[in-house]
Protein backbone atom coordinates (compact mmCIF):
# COMPACT_ATOMS: atom_id res chain seq x y z
CA UNK A 1 0.00 0.00 0.00
CA UNK A 2 2.78 2.32 0.41
CA UNK A 3 4.45 1.61 -2.48
CA UNK A 4 1.24 2.58 -4.34
CA UNK A 5 0.87 5.82 -2.17
CA UNK A 6 4.54 6.52 -3.00
CA UNK A 7 4.18 6.25 -6.83
CA UNK A 8 0.73 8.40 -6.69
CA UNK A 9 2.90 11.00 -5.10
CA UNK A 10 5.66 10.62 -7.95
CA UNK A 11 2.81 11.07 -10.62
CA UNK A 12 1.43 14.06 -9.20
CA UNK A 13 4.76 15.75 -8.60
CA UNK A 14 5.54 15.78 -12.59
CA UNK A 15 1.52 16.21 -13.67
CA UNK A 16 2.09 20.06 -12.98
CA UNK A 17 5.13 20.94 -15.65
CA UNK A 18 3.98 18.49 -18.03
CA UNK A 19 0.36 20.86 -18.55
CA UNK A 20 2.33 24.13 -18.11
CA UNK A 21 5.42 22.58 -20.83
CA UNK A 22 1.72 21.62 -22.89
CA UNK A 23 0.02 25.16 -22.99
CA UNK A 24 3.70 26.54 -23.84
CA UNK A 25 3.74 24.49 -27.02
CA UNK A 26 -0.01 25.40 -27.59
CA UNK A 27 0.75 28.83 -27.28
CA UNK A 28 3.84 28.57 -29.30
CA UNK A 29 2.01 26.58 -32.02
CA UNK A 30 -1.03 29.51 -31.98
CA UNK A 31 1.31 32.27 -32.28
CA UNK A 32 3.32 30.44 -35.17
CA UNK A 33 -0.11 30.09 -37.34
CA UNK A 34 -1.20 33.30 -36.64
CA UNK A 35 1.99 34.73 -37.95
CA UNK A 36 2.91 32.12 -41.06
CA UNK A 37 1.80 33.16 -44.76
CA UNK A 38 -2.17 32.14 -44.84
CA UNK A 39 -2.51 30.31 -48.22
CA UNK A 40 -5.53 30.86 -50.32
CA UNK A 41 -6.90 30.11 -53.13
CA UNK A 42 -10.35 31.48 -55.43
CA UNK A 43 -12.24 30.35 -58.30
CA UNK A 44 -15.09 31.81 -60.58
CA UNK A 45 -18.77 31.70 -59.89
CA UNK A 46 -21.84 32.68 -60.38
CA UNK A 47 -25.95 32.27 -59.51
CA UNK A 48 -26.89 31.79 -62.48
CA UNK A 49 -24.91 28.26 -63.91
CA UNK A 50 -22.52 30.28 -66.46
CA UNK A 51 -24.98 32.28 -68.36
CA UNK A 52 -25.24 35.72 -68.83
CA UNK A 53 -28.46 37.36 -69.28
CA UNK A 54 -28.19 41.07 -71.83
CA UNK A 55 -31.45 41.90 -70.91
CA UNK A 56 -31.41 41.44 -67.36
CA UNK A 57 -28.34 43.59 -67.30
CA UNK A 58 -29.40 46.26 -69.70
CA UNK A 59 -32.95 46.48 -67.70
CA UNK A 60 -31.28 47.33 -64.06
CA UNK A 61 -28.19 49.19 -65.50
CA UNK A 62 -29.43 52.31 -64.48
CA UNK A 63 -32.05 51.33 -61.59
CA UNK A 64 -30.85 50.33 -58.07
CA UNK A 65 -32.86 46.77 -58.29
CA UNK A 66 -31.04 43.86 -57.15
CA UNK A 67 -33.02 40.67 -58.57
CA UNK A 68 -30.30 38.52 -58.22
CA UNK A 69 -29.73 37.46 -54.49
CA UNK A 70 -26.41 36.52 -53.50
CA UNK A 71 -25.78 32.96 -53.11
CA UNK A 72 -23.89 33.85 -49.82
CA UNK A 73 -24.49 36.36 -47.37
CA UNK A 74 -20.71 37.20 -46.98
CA UNK A 75 -20.18 39.10 -50.39
CA UNK A 76 -18.19 42.27 -51.30
CA UNK A 77 -19.17 44.67 -54.55
CA UNK A 78 -22.10 45.01 -56.75
CA UNK A 79 -24.09 41.46 -57.36
CA UNK A 80 -25.72 43.25 -60.45
CA UNK A 81 -22.36 42.84 -62.37
CA UNK A 82 -22.99 38.46 -62.22
CA UNK A 83 -19.76 36.82 -62.41
CA UNK A 84 -18.27 36.94 -58.78
CA UNK A 85 -15.17 35.14 -57.38
CA UNK A 86 -15.00 33.12 -54.53
CA UNK A 87 -12.08 33.69 -52.34
CA UNK A 88 -10.67 32.96 -48.42
CA UNK A 89 -9.77 35.94 -46.77
CA UNK A 90 -6.31 35.16 -44.80
CA UNK A 91 -5.64 37.78 -41.81
CA UNK A 92 -8.04 40.08 -40.87
CA UNK A 93 -8.78 43.02 -43.32
CA UNK A 94 -7.15 41.32 -45.87
CA UNK A 95 -6.74 43.36 -49.04
CA UNK A 96 -7.51 41.97 -52.49
CA UNK A 97 -7.42 42.87 -56.13
CA UNK A 98 -9.14 41.15 -58.82
CA UNK A 99 -8.28 41.70 -62.56
CA UNK A 100 -11.24 41.06 -65.43
CA UNK A 101 -9.77 40.74 -68.79
CA UNK A 102 -11.13 41.75 -71.66
CA UNK A 103 -13.68 40.11 -73.65
CA UNK A 104 -16.18 41.11 -76.44
CA UNK A 105 -18.75 42.09 -74.04
CA UNK A 106 -16.69 43.86 -71.48
CA UNK A 107 -14.01 45.87 -71.24
CA UNK A 108 -10.85 44.67 -68.56
CA UNK A 109 -11.72 46.33 -64.97
CA UNK A 110 -9.38 45.97 -61.71
CA UNK A 111 -11.27 46.33 -58.73
CA UNK A 112 -10.08 46.52 -54.90
CA UNK A 113 -11.90 45.17 -52.02
CA UNK A 114 -11.31 45.23 -48.15
CA UNK A 115 -12.20 41.75 -45.87
CA UNK A 116 -12.54 42.46 -42.45
CA UNK A 117 -13.07 39.08 -40.95
CA UNK A 118 -10.06 36.75 -41.15
CA UNK A 119 -10.14 33.26 -42.45
CA UNK A 120 -13.79 33.67 -43.91
CA UNK A 121 -15.29 32.58 -47.24
CA UNK A 122 -16.36 35.36 -49.34
CA UNK A 123 -18.15 35.99 -52.45
CA UNK A 124 -16.65 39.42 -54.67
CA UNK A 125 -18.70 40.95 -57.00
CA UNK A 126 -15.76 42.89 -59.16
CA UNK A 127 -16.51 45.65 -61.58
CA UNK A 128 -17.64 44.27 -64.86
CA UNK A 129 -17.67 47.57 -67.25
CA UNK A 130 -20.09 46.12 -69.80
CA UNK A 131 -20.26 46.57 -73.15
CA UNK A 132 -24.20 47.47 -73.94
CA UNK A 133 -24.16 47.79 -77.22
CA UNK A 134 -22.45 44.52 -77.74
CA UNK A 135 -25.23 43.03 -75.34
CA UNK A 136 -28.19 44.71 -76.97
CA UNK A 137 -27.16 43.63 -80.55
CA UNK A 138 -26.69 39.59 -79.18
CA UNK A 139 -28.91 37.96 -80.75
CA UNK A 140 -27.41 34.19 -80.44
CA UNK A 141 -26.23 32.46 -77.40
CA UNK A 142 -22.08 32.76 -77.65
CA UNK A 143 -19.58 31.29 -75.24
CA UNK A 144 -17.09 33.51 -73.79
CA UNK A 145 -13.94 32.93 -71.88
CA UNK A 146 -13.68 34.91 -68.71
CA UNK A 147 -10.13 35.23 -67.06
CA UNK A 148 -9.60 36.20 -63.60
CA UNK A 149 -6.35 36.96 -61.64
CA UNK A 150 -6.29 37.88 -57.79
CA UNK A 151 -3.93 38.91 -55.32
CA UNK A 152 -4.42 39.31 -51.46
CA UNK A 153 -1.89 41.40 -49.29
CA UNK A 154 0.41 41.46 -52.06
CA UNK A 155 0.71 37.96 -52.70
CA UNK A 156 -0.39 36.95 -56.44
CA UNK A 157 -3.35 33.99 -56.01
CA UNK A 158 -2.40 33.39 -59.95
CA UNK A 159 -5.33 33.19 -62.74
CA UNK A 160 -8.74 31.19 -63.02
CA UNK A 161 -10.01 31.21 -66.57
CA UNK A 162 -14.29 30.10 -66.71
CA UNK A 163 -15.95 29.97 -69.54
CA UNK A 164 -20.02 31.54 -69.92
CA UNK A 165 -23.11 31.21 -72.40
CA UNK A 166 -23.75 35.33 -72.84
CA UNK A 167 -27.41 34.78 -73.86
CA UNK A 168 -29.57 36.20 -76.65
CA UNK A 169 -31.12 39.07 -76.41
CA UNK A 170 -34.33 37.47 -76.97
CA UNK A 171 -34.08 35.45 -73.79
CA UNK A 172 -36.10 36.61 -70.64
CA UNK A 173 -34.80 35.22 -67.57
CA UNK A 174 -37.80 33.89 -65.62
CA UNK A 175 -36.51 32.31 -62.25
CA UNK A 176 -33.21 30.32 -61.23
CA UNK A 177 -32.69 27.68 -58.41
CA UNK A 178 -29.99 28.19 -55.89
CA UNK A 179 -28.90 25.45 -52.87
CA UNK A 180 -30.81 22.80 -55.10
CA UNK A 181 -34.24 23.22 -53.89
CA UNK A 182 -34.59 26.98 -53.56
CA UNK A 183 -36.31 28.72 -56.55
CA UNK A 184 -36.45 32.47 -57.57
CA UNK A 185 -38.83 33.92 -59.46
CA UNK A 186 -37.60 37.02 -61.88
CA UNK A 187 -40.73 37.15 -63.68
CA UNK A 188 -40.37 40.66 -63.79
CA UNK A 189 -37.64 41.04 -65.88
CA UNK A 190 -40.64 40.84 -68.67
CA UNK A 191 -41.36 44.41 -67.93
CA UNK A 192 -37.89 44.97 -69.82
CA UNK A 193 -39.87 43.93 -73.16
CA UNK A 194 -42.30 46.50 -72.91
CA UNK A 195 -40.80 49.14 -74.50
CA UNK A 196 -43.29 52.44 -74.46
CA UNK A 197 -39.93 54.34 -75.50
CA UNK A 198 -39.54 52.87 -78.89
CA UNK A 199 -39.31 55.08 -81.87
CA UNK A 200 -41.72 53.35 -83.87
CA UNK A 201 -44.79 53.68 -81.44
CA UNK A 202 -45.44 57.21 -82.58
CA UNK A 203 -45.93 56.17 -85.99
CA UNK A 204 -48.50 53.84 -84.90
CA UNK A 205 -50.34 55.97 -83.02
CA UNK A 206 -50.80 58.00 -85.97
CA UNK A 207 -51.60 55.02 -87.80
CA UNK A 208 -54.15 54.61 -85.21
CA UNK A 209 -55.61 58.31 -85.14
CA UNK A 210 -55.64 57.79 -89.20
CA UNK A 211 -58.82 54.84 -88.45
CA UNK A 212 -60.90 58.07 -86.95
CA UNK A 213 -62.11 55.71 -84.22
CA UNK A 214 -60.38 58.43 -81.95
CA UNK A 215 -59.32 61.51 -82.10
CA UNK A 216 -56.60 61.89 -79.92
CA UNK A 217 -55.23 59.63 -77.15
CA UNK A 218 -56.21 60.82 -73.39
CA UNK A 219 -55.02 57.84 -71.81
CA UNK A 220 -57.62 58.24 -68.58
CA UNK A 221 -59.10 61.49 -68.88
CA UNK A 222 -62.72 60.11 -69.66
CA UNK A 223 -64.75 56.93 -68.68
CA UNK A 224 -63.87 53.60 -69.27
CA UNK A 225 -65.89 53.61 -72.39
CA UNK A 226 -63.01 56.50 -74.09
CA UNK A 227 -60.54 54.07 -72.38
CA UNK A 228 -61.89 50.85 -74.59
CA UNK A 229 -61.90 52.78 -77.71
CA UNK A 230 -58.62 54.22 -77.41
CA UNK A 231 -57.45 50.38 -76.26
CA UNK A 232 -59.45 49.34 -79.62
CA UNK A 233 -57.90 51.51 -81.89
CA UNK A 234 -54.67 50.08 -80.82
CA UNK A 235 -56.16 46.59 -81.74
CA UNK A 236 -57.51 47.76 -85.15
CA UNK A 237 -53.94 49.36 -86.51
CA UNK A 238 -51.99 46.24 -85.52
CA UNK A 239 -54.51 43.91 -86.83
CA UNK A 240 -54.41 46.24 -89.70
CA UNK A 241 -50.52 45.09 -90.11
CA UNK A 242 -51.35 41.47 -90.87
CA UNK A 243 -49.29 40.24 -87.73
CA UNK A 244 -49.51 35.79 -87.29
CA UNK A 245 -49.52 33.97 -84.90
CA UNK A 246 -46.24 32.29 -84.31
CA UNK A 247 -45.54 29.50 -81.18
CA UNK A 248 -41.86 29.89 -81.18
CA UNK A 249 -41.16 30.20 -77.28
CA UNK A 250 -38.29 28.05 -76.80
CA UNK A 251 -34.57 28.68 -76.36
CA UNK A 252 -31.47 26.63 -76.48
CA UNK A 253 -30.73 26.69 -72.89
CA UNK A 254 -30.73 23.02 -70.97
CA UNK A 255 -30.31 23.53 -67.19
CA UNK A 256 -32.10 22.80 -64.08
CA UNK A 257 -30.55 26.03 -62.23
CA UNK A 258 -31.76 28.70 -64.67
CA UNK A 259 -35.31 28.57 -66.74
CA UNK A 260 -35.81 31.14 -69.98
CA UNK A 261 -38.39 32.37 -72.26
CA UNK A 262 -37.39 33.86 -75.82
CA UNK A 263 -39.28 37.23 -76.17
CA UNK A 264 -39.46 39.19 -79.40
CA UNK A 265 -38.64 42.49 -78.79
CA UNK A 266 -40.92 45.46 -80.15
CA UNK A 267 -38.46 46.38 -83.24
CA UNK A 268 -38.41 41.91 -83.75
CA UNK A 269 -42.40 41.77 -83.68
CA UNK A 270 -42.89 44.60 -86.17
CA UNK A 271 -40.64 43.72 -88.37
CA UNK A 272 -41.31 40.12 -88.41
CA UNK A 273 -44.89 40.67 -88.06
CA UNK A 274 -44.87 37.52 -85.79
CA UNK A 275 -46.38 37.27 -82.47
CA UNK A 276 -47.22 34.60 -79.52
CA UNK A 277 -48.98 35.36 -76.56
CA UNK A 278 -45.59 36.69 -74.62
CA UNK A 279 -44.76 38.64 -77.91
CA UNK A 280 -48.39 40.03 -78.07
CA UNK A 281 -48.84 40.86 -74.55
CA UNK A 282 -45.60 42.95 -74.10
CA UNK A 283 -46.01 44.69 -77.78
CA UNK A 284 -49.59 45.91 -76.72
CA UNK A 285 -48.56 46.68 -73.13
CA UNK A 286 -45.73 48.95 -74.66
CA UNK A 287 -48.33 50.45 -76.15
CA UNK A 288 -50.84 51.00 -73.27
CA UNK A 289 -48.19 52.70 -71.44
CA UNK A 290 -47.34 54.93 -74.49
CA UNK A 291 -50.70 56.24 -73.58
CA UNK A 292 -50.57 56.65 -70.31
CA UNK A 293 -53.23 53.63 -69.47
CA UNK A 294 -51.44 51.08 -67.08
CA UNK A 295 -50.94 47.61 -68.50
CA UNK A 296 -50.62 44.55 -66.52
CA UNK A 297 -49.21 41.56 -67.91
CA UNK A 298 -50.77 38.25 -66.75
CA UNK A 299 -49.23 34.48 -66.44
CA UNK A 300 -50.48 31.75 -66.30
CA UNK A 301 -49.28 27.95 -66.55
CA UNK A 302 -48.20 27.74 -70.30
CA UNK A 303 -49.84 31.03 -71.35
CA UNK A 304 -49.50 34.93 -71.03
CA UNK A 305 -52.54 37.57 -72.16
CA UNK A 306 -52.10 41.33 -71.41
CA UNK A 307 -55.05 43.35 -69.03
CA UNK A 308 -55.60 47.27 -68.60
CA UNK A 309 -56.44 49.59 -65.96
CA UNK A 310 -60.10 50.97 -67.14
CA UNK A 311 -59.39 54.21 -64.52
CA UNK A 312 -56.91 56.10 -62.62
CA UNK A 313 -57.72 54.83 -59.57
CA UNK A 314 -56.89 51.35 -60.51
CA UNK A 315 -60.12 49.69 -59.66
CA UNK A 316 -61.38 48.10 -62.86
CA UNK A 317 -59.57 46.14 -65.38
CA UNK A 318 -60.13 44.78 -68.42
CA UNK A 319 -58.14 41.83 -70.20
CA UNK A 320 -57.17 41.31 -74.07
CA UNK A 321 -56.58 38.13 -75.69
CA UNK A 322 -53.82 39.43 -78.08
CA UNK A 323 -52.90 35.70 -79.99
CA UNK A 324 -56.87 37.21 -81.40
CA UNK A 325 -54.94 39.94 -82.91
CA UNK A 326 -53.14 37.61 -85.80
CA UNK A 327 -54.67 35.21 -88.01
CA UNK A 328 -56.69 32.64 -86.02
CA UNK A 329 -59.39 30.38 -86.24
CA UNK A 330 -61.94 31.99 -83.11
CA UNK A 331 -63.82 28.72 -83.25
CA UNK A 332 -60.34 27.67 -81.43
CA UNK A 333 -61.40 29.96 -78.88
CA UNK A 334 -64.85 29.72 -78.83
CA UNK A 335 -66.25 26.09 -80.48
CA UNK A 336 -69.71 26.31 -79.63
CA UNK A 337 -70.71 29.55 -81.31
CA UNK A 338 -70.27 29.38 -84.89
CA UNK A 339 -68.27 32.34 -85.42
CA UNK A 340 -66.86 31.65 -89.14
CA UNK A 341 -70.91 31.96 -89.91
CA UNK A 342 -71.16 35.46 -88.21
CA UNK A 343 -67.83 36.91 -89.80
CA UNK A 344 -69.29 36.48 -94.00
CA UNK A 345 -69.63 39.38 -95.52
CA UNK A 346 -67.83 41.76 -92.52
CA UNK A 347 -65.52 44.54 -93.35
CA UNK A 348 -62.32 44.62 -92.03
CA UNK A 349 -63.13 47.12 -89.34
CA UNK A 350 -66.26 44.90 -88.47
CA UNK A 351 -63.91 41.88 -88.19
CA UNK A 352 -61.61 43.89 -86.45
CA UNK A 353 -64.18 45.19 -83.40
CA UNK A 354 -65.82 41.20 -83.30
CA UNK A 355 -62.48 39.90 -82.14
CA UNK A 356 -61.44 42.73 -79.68
CA UNK A 357 -64.69 42.26 -78.24
CA UNK A 358 -64.78 38.26 -78.07
CA UNK A 359 -60.64 39.09 -76.59
CA UNK A 360 -61.68 40.72 -73.82
CA UNK A 361 -64.88 38.20 -73.24
CA UNK A 362 -62.03 35.05 -73.60
CA UNK A 363 -59.46 36.82 -71.37
CA UNK A 364 -61.78 38.34 -68.62
CA UNK A 365 -63.04 34.33 -68.42
CA UNK A 366 -59.23 32.99 -68.30
CA UNK A 367 -58.58 35.55 -65.67
CA UNK A 368 -61.62 35.01 -63.34
CA UNK A 369 -60.68 30.80 -63.99
CA UNK A 370 -57.22 31.20 -62.57
CA UNK A 371 -57.84 35.01 -60.65
CA UNK A 372 -56.44 32.50 -57.50
CA UNK A 373 -53.25 31.52 -58.92
CA UNK A 374 -52.78 34.55 -60.91
CA UNK A 375 -52.57 36.41 -57.24
CA UNK A 376 -51.15 33.59 -54.99
CA UNK A 377 -47.03 33.98 -56.47
CA UNK A 378 -47.19 30.36 -57.20
CA UNK A 379 -44.83 28.91 -59.43
CA UNK A 380 -46.02 29.74 -63.49
CA UNK A 381 -48.44 32.15 -62.14
CA UNK A 382 -47.70 36.28 -62.40
CA UNK A 383 -49.84 39.36 -61.90
CA UNK A 384 -47.20 42.26 -63.14
CA UNK A 385 -48.30 45.94 -63.38
CA UNK A 386 -45.95 47.87 -65.64
CA UNK A 387 -46.17 50.62 -62.85
CA UNK A 388 -44.06 53.56 -61.99
CA UNK A 389 -42.81 51.74 -59.06
CA UNK A 390 -41.55 48.70 -61.69
CA UNK A 391 -39.64 51.30 -63.68
CA UNK A 392 -38.08 52.05 -61.16
CA UNK A 393 -36.28 49.00 -61.03
CA UNK A 394 -36.61 47.14 -64.49
CA UNK A 395 -36.57 50.02 -68.00
CA UNK A 396 -36.79 48.73 -71.11
CA UNK A 397 -33.90 47.12 -73.35
CA UNK A 398 -34.64 49.72 -75.95
CA UNK A 399 -34.25 47.43 -79.25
Amino acid sequence: MKELIYMGKESHKWRLPIIIAVLVFVGLGSVWLNSAPFRSGFEITDELGGNIFPSSILSVATTDAQVIVPVDSMYVGNPKSCIAVRIRSGKAYSRVRVEVAETPFFSRSVSEFVLAKPRTDYIIYPDIIWNYEALRNNNQAEPISVAVTAEMNGKDLGQRVRTFSVRSINECLLGYVTNGTKFHDTGIFFAAYVNEENPMIDQLLREALNTRIVNRFLGYQGGAEVVDKQVYALWNVLQKRNFRYSSVSNTSLSSNVVFSQRVRTFDDALESSQINCVDGSVLFASLLRAINIEPILVRTPGHMFVGYYTDSNHKDMNFLETTMIGDVDLEDFFPDEQLDSTMVGKSQNQMSRITFDKSKEYANKKYKQNEEGIHSGKLNYMFLEISKEVRRKIQPIGK
